[in-house]
């Protein structure tokens, strides 16, 4: 008898368990849809799943080895009604599911501005769109506000009922920005810009975290989302301006260092390109921004003129910065081969000397010799790229 009681009591600890069921119970429109989805989806495909699982319990104990009084027809093979009812309703649930996701993909699609706030109740045809910039970083997250010229670490925060619209990106590896009570989770990528529309129709605090392993501070990559009625966000910025601090280039270098269980941290101004850089990998003095790579590329190529500026982003950044322990010494990296390699120069190391004397011949034609490294005071190492210094 314990042990049915204990069985018994497994609901009432699952209630009292404190499980957060804030996916299916969001403060956000957009969330609020997609909980609606989640749903009609799991209700369609029960309507298969139920009768299947009662139909096997039955079937199984209606025709028993014991059961003497069921009816035995070995020769039995085929049933029109039967095989129209099995193969009928799979498929009209299919067709439903189908044509729920195709409708539900486009309303809910995050790079669509909202046409609502909430059921019944469109955008007001006055209301200005909330632009917040997202940067994940190792492992924190920056909020940017380039309308009040702001900004803030692990903490973000929106008017009630005002639609907003986060430009996602990241400093480094693949990332997934995440706040349940508000919209789906979408990815942070280094050099590109994701978009996220979204609207919080309750105040309170929610919870924000990276839904993609990025590393070992992973788990503490996390923020805290404010929905504040307009007067208590007014204050919000307000309080923010008046705590000074600027966020320029050069602290963002810092701050996009890796380190865990980062706090709260505030910024009264910041510089009003950083995001564009950010996103373009250019924040570094002296790096050409990626999509001015690519407009120059576009019209006839990069030449030996650009070298400088796109090696740095054929590698770690962190490791040009001198953190690299790879080498003989912190400054050296690997590489494919180094700016000295790929335009003649030589270049001075502790592994010795490495010329590469340039071929002036011009190329008019396939199978043309090719210029060769070769080394003059030391050999090159036996294992992986070549390495080569930190320019």
């Amino acid at each position: 008898m314990t042990r049915f009681r204990a069985l018994a009591l497994l609901p009432l600890m699952a209630v009292l368990s404190g499980c957060n069921l804030v996916v299916m119970s969001p403060s956000g429109d957009v969330a609020s849809q997609q909980a609606n989805l989640i749903t009609i989806s799991t209700l369609l495909m029960l309507l298969i799943i139920i009768p299947v699982m009662v139909l096997t319990v039955l079937f199984a104990w209606r025709y028993r080895q014991s059961n003497s009084t069921a009816q035995y027809d070995p020769d039995w093979d085929h049933s029109t009604q039967l095989e129209l009812v099995i193969w009928a309703a799979p498929l009209l649930i299919i067709i439903c599911l189908g044509a729920l996701t195709w409708m539900a993909t486009h309303l809910l699609d995050p790079y669509r501005p909202l046409d609502r706030i909430a059921a019944g109740r469109p955008v007001p045809a006055d209301t200005k769109m909330l632009d917040v910039n997202v940067v994940a970083l190792d492992w924190k997250w920056l909020f940017i506000y380039p309308e009040y010229g702001i900004a803030t670490v692990n903490e973000v925060a929106a008017p009630v009922d005002r639609p907003i619209r986060f430009n996602i990106t990241s400093s480094t590896v693949m990332n997934s920005f995440y706040i349940p009570a508000l919209a789906g989770q979408i990815y942070a990528m280094a050099g590109m810009e994701t978009k996220l529309h979204a609207v919080i129709n309750e105040p309170g605090s929610y919870k924000g975290f990276s839904a993609n392993y990025s590393g070992a501070g992973f788990s503490h990559m996390r923020f805290t989302f404010h929905g504040l009625a307009a007067d208590g966000f007014d204050k919000w910025v307000a309080d923010i301006k008046a705590g000074g601090g600027k966020l320029d280039r050069d602290g963002y270098l810092q701050l996009e260092r890796p380190s865990e269980n980062e706090p709260v941290r505030r910024y009264g101004a910041v510089d009003s390109g950083l995001f564009k850089a950010i996103v373009g990998m250019c924040v570094e003095p002296g790096k050409m921004c990626m999509h001015d790579m690519m407009a120059i590329d576009a019209k006839g190529g990069l030449g030996l003129a650009g070298i400088d500026n796109v090696m740095p982003l054929m590698h770690d950044k962190l490791s040009r910065r001198g953190t690299a322990v790879l080498g003989p010494a912190p400054v050296y990296v690997a590489g494919i081969c180094s700016t000295e390699e790929l335009t003649g120069r030589a270049v001075e190391s502790s592994l010795g000397v490495l010329n590469a004397p340039a071929d002036e011949s011009p190329i008019s034609g396939a199978g043309l010799p090719r210029s060769s490294i070769t080394p003059i005071s030391a050999p090159a190492p036996a294992f992986g790229p070549r390495l080569t210094a930190n320019p």
